[in-house]
């Protein structure tokens, strides 16, 4: 079957945002007064939304609900101050988004970051590109891997999910795939690992952004 879309997800897969995720992250642990954690970590801290990552950076005896809605807040605000200072895309991903818009290929992203933020991320550090649909957190909507955000743009695109490539780097991301009915495609190069990816149902995984252009 010709594909026709690709379905992104955002840190991890187009753009590189573990240091400002993690660089942020920290200096509200250390406002808090609890001591940060190394970069890599956050590797398998981010993925879920905010407000799990702020549950799973906080002490086990910290994690009550007040706690980690002071944490959240904090999150909110100096994220809000850092996520471009570090970030960007990841080498090739330019060419390969050049490669499909040449080809007409319709493009979107889902991400588990809140909407507002998902949106000014893409335009200011992609701003070269247009994507159909750029789709964050949303209050009301499940965050991934509910697949009902990943259906609601195959819906508003009106292509079949089976048409449709899901790239993305985490087990997460290759569940929503899988449960919206698309192509799942794991990105080596983000923030999972390739058993991870394989194991939660990638049909295929690549090593640098390029390898998604064989599909088309």
């Amino acid at each position: 079957m010709k594909f026709k879309a690709v379905l992104f997800d955002l840190d991890g897969t187009l753009l590189d945002t573990l240091d400002d995720l993690a660089d942020s992250m920290n200096a509200v642990l250390k406002d808090l007064g609890f001591p940060g954690h190394e970069v890599g970590a956050y590797r398998y801290y981010v993925g879920d939304g905010m407000e799990v990552l702020c549950q799973r950076v906080l002490p086990d005896d910290h994690r009550d609900p007040a706690m980690i809605e002071k944490c959240l807040a904090g999150m909110r605000e100096e994220y809000g101050k850092r996520w471009n200072i570090k970030t960007k895309p990841y080498d090739g991903i330019p060419q390969v988004l050049e490669a499909l818009a040449a080809q007409s290929i319709k493009t979107a992203v889902l991400s588990n970051k809140p909407d507002d933020l998902t949106r000014v991320t893409i335009d200011r550090l992609l701003p070269k590109w247009k994507f159909d649909i750029v789709l964050g957190e949303r209050p009301g909507v499940p965050r991934k891997p509910d697949p009902a955000a990943a259906l609601e743009i195959a819906q508003r695109l009106d292509i079949k999910p089976e048409q449709i490539v899901y790239l993305g780097d985490t087990g997460i991301d290759m569940k929503t795939a899988t449960a919206a009915g698309m192509y799942p495609v794991g990105a080596l190069w983000g923030f999972r690992t390739r058993e991870e990816l394989l194991e939660n149902g990638a049909a295929m995984v690549i090593a640098e952004p390029t390898g998604l252009l064989k599909l088309f």
